[in-house]
């Protein structure tokens, strides 16, 4: 297959993207013409270290300009890791920091990439640059080194231009937004996302449909948005059902990449997104997957927002665009749902429950007793914030024990 090379939104210049080529050959390539780079950083997922070729054959490819390796992240970017990582970067002078693995990678990387820009060493100067933080800086500076991302999940953070992380100290998860730039560089190859376990493929393509559903969902959104998430649901939900049957079909891999870049383009232009999305940021630390929370909260908040009639129209639009959907509308008839009766969150259980993921908090050992810590911690999130009917404590815990069991 020919590249394809390019912005990966129709409107926008970065980040470009790349596919049709091996992630090898693609890189070596960009490495030159894009980023002129020579003290390159990898930061490589330890199952994709220790179990396959693919690191060996990407420090091959670059030789001398490979400056320095970090293997393995803990879930949830934390904190120490990232400061660790921002140490190394800073003692070779890295020009160019490259991810290959899933999402904690992305979001560390491109965090790290701006603690070097503010100079920062310390859990307490990394505090200073949440929005959040009562000790937040002033005069915060815009990212410094550049980074390319090579994903193996969809989780989709390699195309935004914000970050979490969790501080180990507190447990509790932090956007990064303000003067935090997104990669400038992304490249998919369908070949290696093989290598990634089953259950993270899917999970975080449910993350990638959650983006698509909780944009239409959104009081806020507009139509260029709408028509990205509907592009991005088009792609996904076959796409993720055909990786089940055949999780060797690159066609369909491929597919849910470009479907999960479909749904960036969405959630990036500025919609604020609800509380699957805002509740989930602080299940996180208690255990759960960065895509298993869409799994678990996605059906609980579009129930909730549809009785609370928050939103009622809009999810009946997504309602009939699932419908319409061959491959989503087998699952449904094999479900037993009714197209006159079955709602939003009906529709994605079934979805979810068809890919054998995960539906319950109880999954993750998480208890009643547990619930209200996270309920508070969610309260300080943006998304739910902006979720489509206003929250409260109360409100949040609803939601949790929609998913207790």
């Amino acid at each position: 297959m020919p590249e394809t090379f390019g912005p990966a939104f129709k409107d926008r210049d970065r980040p470009l993207l790349s596919y049709g080529l091996p992630f090898t050959e693609s890189l070596v390539k960009h490495v030159d013409d894009v980023f002129h780079a020579s003290r390159i950083y990898i930061i490589c997922s330890k199952s994709l270290a220790k179990n396959t070729h693919y690191l060996a054959d990407l420090t091959h490819a670059l030789g001398s300009k490979v400056a320095g390796v970090r293997i393995g992240m803990k879930p949830h970017s934390l904190w120490s890791e990232i400061l660790e990582i921002v140490k190394d970067t800073k003692k070779c002078d890295a020009d160019l920091i490259v991810t290959l693995g899933a999402g904690s990678l992305t979001d560390a990387a491109k965090i790290v990439s701006y603690a070097l820009a503010n100079d920062v060493s310390a859990h307490h100067e990394l505090d200073s640059l949440c929005p959040t933080s009562s000790h937040r800086r002033h005069g915060i500076k815009p990212s410094k080194v550049p980074v390319a991302c090579i994903p193996t999940s969809l989780s989709g953070g390699e195309y935004s231009s914000f970050a979490s992380a969790t501080n180990d100290k507190t447990g509790q998860k932090h956007s990064f937004s303000e003067a935090l730039e997104g990669p400038t560089l992304v490249i998919l190859d369908p070949q290696l996302t093989i290598t990634t376990p089953d259950k993270v493929w899917l999970s975080t393509g449910i993350k990638a449909v959650d983006h698509c559903v909780e944009t239409l969902c959104s009081l806020e959104s507009d139509d260029a948005a709408d028509e990205d998430a509907r592009n991005g649901l088009a792609k996904l939900i076959p796409g993720l059902i055909k990786s089940k049957q055949n999780p060797k079909d690159l066609e369909a891999r491929l597919q849910c990449q470009l479907g999960t870049r479909d749904a960036m383009s969405a959630c990036t232009r500025g919609v604020p997104l609800g509380a699957s999305h805002g509740i989930g940021h602080q299940l996180n630390p208690a255990g759960v997957g960065h895509g298993e929370t869409s799994c678990i909260l996605n059906p609980a908040v579009c129930k909730y927002n549809y009785q609370k009639g928050a939103n009622v129209e809009r999810q009946n639009a997504i309602i009939r665009t699932l419908w319409e959907d061959p491959k989503a509308r087998e699952i449904f008839d094999q479900k037993g749902l009714d197209r006159e009766t079955a709602d939003l969150g009906d529709l994605m259980d079934a979805i979810i429950r068809t890919l054998g993921l995960p539906r319950s908090l109880r999954e993750f050992g998480i208890s009643e007793e547990k619930l209200t810590d996270i309920a508070e911690h969610s309260l300080k999130d943006r998304w739910v914030n902006t979720n489509p009917a206003p929250l409260d404590k109360e409100g949040v815990l609803r939601i949790l024990r929609m998913v207790l069991e």
